[in-house]
């Protein structure tokens, strides 16, 4: 989540909170769920679950070009217990000119 920079007015940053535990799923929390197990191959319910999403986020520094952006989604989820991140990107979104970027050990995903 480094180097976005909304200094200059461009992009958004919008998140929705899903407190789960004792109440009714909503489809968007179901799926999150789904796609754990499927990737972990364990099961899972969720009691909390935060999706923050950049839109049209400009690299840092603004100042250099707006046009280019990157829209990304992270979903924390946790069960009181064990807690995950799902890092999702827009396909084709990744419109940063890395080669422009400030740090040059650019990375998408985590280490």
């Amino acid at each position: 989540w480094d180097n976005a920079d909304f200094s200059r007015g461009v992009g958004t940053t919008y998140y929705q909170e899903f407190p789960t535990l004792n109440t009714a799923k909503p489809l968007f929390v179901r799926d999150v769920e789904a796609k754990i197990r499927r990737y972990l191959r364990s099961s899972y319910s969720a009691a909390w679950t935060l999706k923050i999403t950049w839109e049209k986020a400009p690299a840092y520094a603004a100042r250099t070009d707006t046009r280019k952006t990157i829209t990304y989604q992270a979903v924390l989820t946790t069960d009181g217990f064990r807690s995950y991140v799902l890092m999702l990107y827009q396909e084709g979104g990744m419109r940063w000119d890395y080669t422009r970027l400030t740090a040059t050990n650019v990375l998408i995903g985590y280490t």
